[in-house]
């Protein structure tokens, strides 16, 4: 992770070179009447370098996969492989030519776009691939033992890993048995190790420059917020106020002006409150009006009224992100608008920057609309905010179950991106009485005929010959029928000791579209959309 800190302070220090030498087509102004100038903003001095997402890969072992998998590789990457295993596992007694060489297991291929860590470790998706010309079939059931990420292109043990990546592989089936099983994603199992900082180039090199435009920046967000690392370069840190929020903040110190008068303010307020109301570049006005900061609100207020309605969602979000409740109800009821193209920022803007409480109410309130992208806004929002209305509980080690009671519809939506969760909108569900079904490759039946009392579920496990169905029983609510189906064959819970079946997420998620589609749920069936790796 260093080495791309050095990295980008290096380029940093370049592009200076260069604006130097090439003026960039701008004004040159003496740096040392940089406190005078009353138009000079942080964006108009620097360039603001922030490591985009970067292209990583590297190797690991599937491991679970019931005869489907093969032994084949490369010599160098089997090489690395045995040597990555005895790094992982020195106090386990194993072979790793033996684990290798298995049909249980197959060498894969993990790649991915890493996001930048700017404020804390995040975790993404990571797709795995068998290696093209072996003889894996399928990846299905399979768990990534672990595997070291590492910039695209490089490979090595002495290649600086810059995440991780481990957890059970994802093969979606949920349209169907088709498609390429040799494939399928670590849903959420990438994490970044350490973290980056953003960086400003000086246009021209000063550092009475960069010093000043540290200060400015510390006595707004805290101390901490920039560094001058040199008479060109200046570190930042994402103050905790805008979390994951970095394209929010960087417009905004961007926008920052160095120096002010109570007159030179009042004069760019009253400008910028015009240009964010007539203006085609309404985000560039926002931004400047939330870096002058809370002496903004009076003629934001002025805004709420127009009848454009971007431009009332506009004034009010930067309201509340100027900690004033005056927009809150605006943002109120765009979100609660049926008809406007703006509810989703709406109840973001509230989510983001109002009080919890409030933020929380108004979110529970749009669980009940009747547009499901919303219900999921809000549900995605109440779940950041860890509101007592989602309920969650781990199932099997794999994926969440999570239970929302308020909708009055019913919504099973299963997670394809990010971390693997089930959700049920307008829980509990129920399954009706008098079902049969089948999963696509008949190792799994849900059975319940009319009059008996509990649904049975029947897992035979074709690929193990000898081993005998395992037949369970379940109540008819849904999410007792996804514990069965999913967890692990003996989970102890306090003085209680539950079975399940160890069917994998993948699986279940088809079983849950089918049931849903049959009619022995009475609930609609959404699915989330895959990653976007490749």
């Amino acid at each position: 992770m260093g080495s791309y800190r050095q990295k980008i302070v290096r380029l940093a220090s370049l592009v200076v070179i260069g604006l130097f030498m090439s003026g960039c087509g701008q004004p040159k102004t003496p740096t040392a009447k940089i406190q005078t100038e009353l138009g000079a903003t942080i964006g108009s001095m620097t360039e603001v370098f922030a490591v985009q997402y970067i292209p990583v890969e590297g190797y690991g072992l599937v491991g679970g996969l019931r005869g489907t998998g093969s032994g084949e590789c490369p010599t160098n990457i089997r090489e690395y492989l045995k040597q990555y295993i005895l790094t992982q596992l020195p106090e386990r007694k194993l072979d790793p030519e033996k684990l290798i060489s298995s049909r249980n297991t197959a060498v894969v291929r993990v790649h991915a776009l890493m996001p930048p860590a700017f404020t804390e470790s995040r975790s993404f998706d990571v797709k795995a691939e068998a290696l093209p010309g072996t003889q894996t079939t399928s990846l299905e059931d399979g768990w990534l033992y672990g595997a070291d990420l590492k910039e695209a292109g490089r490979f090595g043990l002495a290649t600086r890993v810059l995440a991780t990546v481990k957890g059970p592989v994802f093969v979606d089936t949920i349209d169907g048995v088709g498609g390429d099983k040799r494939a399928g994603y670590i849903l959420g199992g990438g994490r970044v190790r350490g973290r980056y900082n953003m960086t400003l180039a000086l246009r021209q090199p000063d550092f009475v420059a960069a010093r000043r435009i540290s200060d400015v920046l510390n006595a707004r967000f805290g101390a901490l917020t920039a560094k001058a690392s040199s008479q060109s370069v200046i570190e930042l840190s994402i103050p905790a106020e805008y979390g994951q929020q970095d394209e929010r903040f960087i417009s905004v110190v961007k926008a920052m002006y160095l120096s002010e008068t109570p007159e030179a303010t009042e004069k760019r307020i009253d400008a910028l409150v015009e240009e964010l109301a007539s203006s085609a570049d309404k985000q560039a006005s926002e931004s400047a009006l939330e870096a002058i900061g809370n002496r903004c609100v009076k003629k934001l207020a002025g805004l709420l009224d127009s009848a454009n309605e971007e431009v009332r969602l506009r004034a009010a979000r930067c309201m509340v992100n100027l900690r004033s409740d005056r927009g809150l109800e605006t943002l109120r009821t765009i979100a609660a608008d049926s008809g406007s193209a703006y509810r989703m920022e709406a109840l973001e803007a509230i989510t983001t920057g109002a009080n919890r409480n409030y933020a929380a109410g108004i979110a529970r309130r749009l669980l009940r609309d009747d547009d499901f992208d919303v219900r999921l806004a809000a549900y995605e929002q109440l779940r950041r905010l860890d509101d007592v209305s989602v309920s969650r509980s781990r199932i099997g080690g794999g994926f969440y179950l999570e239970q929302i009671t308020l909708p009055r519809q019913k919504d099973v939506f299963v997670s394809r991106s990010g971390q693997p969760r089930i959700v049920l909108f307008g829980a509990p569900i129920y399954c009706r009485e008098n079902i049969f079904l089948q999963s696509a490759d008949g190792e799994i039946t849900i059975d319940a005929p009319a009059g008996q009392k509990y649904v049975s579920i029947i897992r035979k496990l074709a690929k193990r010959p000898g081993i005998p169905p395992i037949q369970l029983k379940s109540s008819f609510e849904l999410s007792d029928v996804i514990r069965a189906l999913c967890e692990a064959p003996v989970v102890k819970e306090g003085s209680q000791v539950r079975a399940g079946l160890n069917v994998s997420y993948s699986e279940t998620a088809a079983i849950l579209k089918q049931m849903c589609e049959q009619g022995a749920v009475a609930a609609e069936f959404r699915a989330g959309p895959l990653p976007k790796i490749d």
